[in-house]
């Protein structure tokens, strides 16, 4: 009898180690991880590539919005042609070597839109203007010939424009127009009219008769303030210098040689937008 239990004990010990080593064996899994190693060459490689963790948010503004463009760089329409994209980058090279030669940079500068603005194939089809006869205090029959004087300076200069001084009023694309004096400090006015395209359509050069400080003008210095007007007239804006005549308060009584050579380069390039 003692040893049937003996036996039975036994029996049941060796069913426990069984089990144990069955459980060791198949029921505590256990994750085993290879070793660290050293990163290789390669691996370096890849992480130095590789971009870095992005929300989902960020991922969706990083697929739909461009490349940031560099500070200072003009960003051009998508919808141009290689070849437009082509002559306006050699616009803005030429325009760039002409610095101190010309002052262009500082007109399209002060455009606002990045655009040249002139009159264009006006050899053979001449601009009508129209030069008033003014009612204003002190104005002189002299001062038409200054005017028409201060146009044959900027023909000869070799701006390729021509004018048609003797157009009536109703056909005229630029009208001449005399007042007293202007409430600010200027002595003339010209206010341009142009297409999508940079294409001078129409103007009003508005001239004083009398100096903003109440002095009445001669006809040689109307002709100055012409030559100035004219200026802007053909697409020009101000320059910073003050030998030229399109600085802002004129100082010199004829066109510079950087006024002529900054004419003549705006009619040498295409109006319209240089981005």
């Amino acid at each position: 009898m003692v040893e049937r239990r003996i036996s039975a004990l036994l029996a049941s010990l060796a069913v426990l180690l069984v089990c144990a080593v069955l459980w060791d064996a198949f029921g505590g899994v256990r994750v085993r991880r290879p070793a660290p190693r050293a990163p290789s060459a390669d691996d370096t490689a890849a992480a130095a590539h590789r971009p870095g963790p992005l929300s989902e948010t960020t991922a969706v503004q990083a697929a739909r919005l461009p490349a940031p463009a560099p500070p200072g760089a003009s960003v051009a329409p998508s919808n141009l042609s290689y070849a437009e994209l082509l002559a306006r980058s050699e616009m803005r090279r030429r325009i760039r070597a002409s610095a101190g030669l010309t002052y262009l940079n500082e007109v399209v500068a002060a455009t606002g839109d990045s655009m040249l603005h002139r009159w264009d194939d006006r050899l053979h089809r001449p601009v009508r203007v129209y030069l008033a006869t003014g009612t204003a205090a002190n104005f002189q029959p002299a001062f038409l010939g200054a005017v028409r004087d201060a146009f044959q300076r900027w023909q000869e200069a070799g701006v390729p424009v021509r004018w048609d001084l003797a157009a009536d009023s109703a056909a005229a694309e630029v009208r001449f127009k005399w007042k007293v004096q202007f409430e600010e400090e200027r002595t003339g006015q010209t206010d341009l009219t142009w297409d999508q395209d940079g294409h001078l359509q129409t103007a009003i050069v508005t001239l004083a008769t009398f100096d903003p400080k109440g002095h009445p003008l001669g006809p040689d210095e109307v002709r100055v303030i012409a030559l100035h007007e004219i200026g802007h007239l053909i697409g020009l804006d101000h320059s910073s210098d003050t030998t030229d005549i399109m600085y802002p308060v004129t100082k010199v009584r004829d066109l510079s040689l950087r006024d002529i050579q900054t004419a003549v380069l705006l009619y040498d390039l295409a109006p319209g937008s240089i981005r």
